[in-house]
């Protein structure tokens, strides 16, 4: 039914999604994942697992990836604003340890695809975020790994605002920078 508009990003393997949005007086419809648009997009993978998350502004999670059972996610905020950024673990890649981001929000309605082999992780932008997202693979507790969220070599431009109290768990306090961290 719907169509989607794939928008390939300056990494490549990552892509922003935009599905067609059907509105009238009732509000709006859109299909949020086709197996079949996203195969006829060049984008042909088989998801395993759905998440969501709820977090408040200020929240920071990640940068977060699986080592042995890596995870390609489709992610998209249900509700409110957050910046998504997705660093390039794939050492045999000409992008190893850059990074992109983008602004989800329920009022863009922008999804965003990340692949296996890249850190994933995302700044709530709005007072509650809503944060949905599909996965490859499993959840494997024993096997995430992780990369400083403030790693100085990677630069992520996170939008912090001056009055912004960042909350981060111990875990993301403690990754290590890009030059110590796993490598797909």
């Amino acid at each position: 039914m719907g169509k989607i508009k794939v928008t390939a990003c300056d990494i490549e393997g990552l892509y922003v999604i935009e599905p067609a949005v059907f509105k009238d007086e009732r509000g709006y419809f859109m299909e949020t994942y086709n197996q079949n648009d996203f195969k006829e997009a060049g984008l042909d993978m088989t998801f395993v697992q759905d998440n969501q998350s709820m977090s408040v502004k200020g929240v920071l999670r990640g940068l977060h990836f699986q080592k042995q059972y890596p995870q390609g996610k489709l992610v998209r905020a249900v509700r409110g604003t957050v910046f998504d950024v997705a660093v390039d673990l794939r050492s045999d890649s000409k992008t190893y340890g850059k990074w992109f981001g983008v602004t989800l929000s329920a009022e863009n309605k922008k999804q965003f695809y990340i692949p296996e082999g890249f850190a994933h992780g995302f700044l709530v932008l709005s007072d509650e975020a809503e944060f949905a997202y599909k996965c490859t693979d499993f959840y494997h507790p024993g096997d995430e790994g992780g990369l400083l969220w403030s790693d100085p070599q990677i630069g992520v431009e996170w939008p912090i605002e001056p009055d912004m109290e960042l909350i981060i768990s111990e875990k993301d306090k403690k990754w290590s920078g890009l030059k110590d961290t796993f490598k797909f």
